[in-house]
C-alpha cells in the first residue's frame, strides 16, 4: 500500500484572506453584532479596523473584553 505523502507546511500556499464586503463599512465606534458560532451571537462596539479591512477590533458588550477577529476566522460581523 502507498503512503501518502505529505507536505513541507512551507511548501502549502497560503490562501488569501478577503473580507466580506459589508467589513469595508465598519468604522471605529460602529455598533456591531457578532456571529461567533450558530446560535452563539454578542454585541459590541468596533474599537479599530486594519486599513486592509482584514482584522477588526470589537469591545465585547458586558465587559466581556475586547477581541480581535479576522476575516478568516469564520465569524460574521453585522451592524447592529
Amino acid at each position: 500500500m502507498a503512503r501518502k505523502k505529505t507536505k513541507n507546511i512551507a511548501e502549502v500556499p497560503l490562501r488569501p484572506a478577503e473580507p466580506a464586503p459589508h467589513w469595508s463599512a465598519l468604522r471605529e465606534g460602529d455598533r456591531v453584532s457578532v456571529l461567533l458560532a450558530p446560535g452563539f451571537e454578542t454585541g459590541g462596539r468596533v474599537s479599530a479596523v486594519t486599513p486592509d479591512r482584514t482584522v477588526v477590533w470589537v469591545d465585547l458588550d458586558g465587559g466581556r473584553g475586547r477581541t480581535l477577529l479576522h476575516c478568516s476566522d469564520g465569524v460574521e460581523i453585522m451592524p447592529a
